[in-house]
């Protein structure tokens, strides 16, 4: 690879281009009009505007951004995370316009991309599933039917789902009936398909996915868990490593399930499989991500293999150098989104000009971001704009670190959910170890 253009914004696409540099790789930032100083258009070798602020004309526009990459003679594509990074037609045109996509074949973004598609492929490989509908349901009534069978609480969720959206908790008829057309109409305008499935709901379980690596050879090697209970509303707030609800047997079958998983799909790329773990550690399979996770920054600093670089050397072709066995895991590391967002009015995102900054620093803490001093945060993107990440020695080094960081991080000019962690990381049960992914909704008054 010569060049890659990033078809993304922000600190994902600052992550990449920085990865690229250090390959000596060419790369092209693509922007929008709202993003003409964004950091990642000054780092990179070339930029490119590809539209106004709005995505669905500019980051969303697959036109505009394969013009741009044929314009620059960008020989590969390297989508992020959101906007068209899971996107089987994009990836399709990129194939079919001799341009190398950096993530799985459009076949398989096709096949994973379908959630209940997903679990039934993996119930033929023996990857546990959350008991539910076989594929899509097609009415209320069939809906009705499962629901009694599994028992209720129930999830409707969107086929084509993911970010949190597209889901629904029914925890009776009623409620099934009354949700039933409302998450049709959500998975429509969100995803453009409005197939829905449904399953049962586990109460209060913990999220914990397996980060894997999977070349063009039939290679697979998974990189342990990352534990991403503490969400809200399914929007994932802080996520670490190692989990506190996985010990070394657990952590082996899980990693084994999700190897078995990119196998059975004939996965290539990085990718993630996520699990609900519950009170009994039983896991199950809720999907397969096709992408690089925002997350990804706790594994690579705890097993020391950094993910992007390895992504497009799998692109590339190239073989995993590593095995299973060479997979080293060190400390603890946790992560922190600081989203641009006011917790005390709902989360109302917080756009607006960055008066003030100073960033956390010091031995075991890194920064993933794309703000400066004087730039001005747009309202027409995710309200992400900085994640920290730390590294222990043990968890509770980690937490230490977290809490001086956020202590340090000063943002003004805009309102941020900074407060908000550092009342997690102090609250006792997090501390402990004690949480799941009801954690935010029944310990924190927000």
């Amino acid at each position: 690879m010569n060049k890659i253009l990033i078809a993304n914004r922000g600190e994902i696409a600052v992550r990449i281009i920085r990865a690229c540099k250090e390959m000596n790789i060419k790369t092209v930032a693509v922007y929008s009009e709202a993003d003409k100083d964004g950091l990642h258009t000054r780092l990179a070798d070339e930029a490119v505007c590809i539209g106004p602020a709005v995505p669905t004309k500019s980051y969303l526009n697959m036109k505009n951004i394969i013009e741009a990459a044929c314009i620059t003679k960008a020989d590969s594509i390297h989508p992020g995370f959101g906007f068209l990074s899971e996107n089987s037609q994009f990836a399709k045109i990129c194939e079919e316009s001799n341009i190398k996509f950096i993530g799985p074949s459009s076949d398989v973004i096709d096949l994973l991309g379908n959630k209940s598609n997903a679990k039934e492929l993996m119930k033929e490989a023996g990857v546990p599933v959350i008991p539910g509908s076989d594929g899509s349901v097609e009415n209320v009534d069939a809906a009705i039917k499962i629901a009694e069978k599994i028992g209720y609480p129930v999830m409707l969720k969107a086929a084509a789902g993911g970010g949190g959206k597209g889901i629904r908790i029914a925890n009776n008829k009623q409620e099934l009936e009354d949700n039933y057309n409302i998450v049709k109409q959500e998975a429509k305008i969100s995803f453009n398909d409005d197939e829905i499935y449904i399953e049962k709901f586990v109460k209060n379980p913990r999220h914990v996915e397996i980060q894997i690596l999977a070349d063009e050879h039939g290679n697979v090697i998974h990189l342990g868990e990352r534990d991403c209970s503490i969400q809200r509303n399914h929007q994932k707030m802080i996520e670490e490593t190692p989990s506190t609800a996985v010990d070394d047997k657990l952590r082996k079958k899980m990693g084994e399930a999700a190897v078995k998983a990119a196998k059975v799909a004939n996965y290539s790329s990085c990718g993630t499989v996520e699990f609900l773990v519950d009170s009994d550690k039983n896991f199950y399979f809720m999907e397969m991500n096709t992408r690089i996770q925002v997350e990804h920054p706790i594994t690579e600093m705890r097993t020391g293999i950094d993910i992007v670089k390895s992504q497009i050397k799998i692109a590339a072709g190239e073989e995993l150098k590593i095995k299973q066995k060479d997979v080293e895991f060190k400390g603890h590391s946790i992560e922190c989104r600081i989203n641009a967002e006011n917790p005390k009015k709902k989360f109302m995102p917080c756009p607006g000009k960055i008066t003030g900054l100073n960033l956390p620093g010091g031995n075991g803490i890194r920064i993933d971001s794309a703000i400066y001093e004087g730039y001005t945060i747009p309202p027409n993107y995710d309200s992400m704009i900085a994640k920290i990440i730390v590294f222990g020695a043990n968890r509770n080094e980690a937490v230490s670190k977290m809490k001086r960081a956020l202590e340090e991080l000063v943002i003004e000019g805009v309102e941020t959910n900074r407060d908000f962690l550092f009342e997690i990381i102090r609250n006792p049960d997090f501390i402990r170890g004690n949480f799941d992914t009801s954690f935010i909704e029944k310990k924190m008054n927000n």
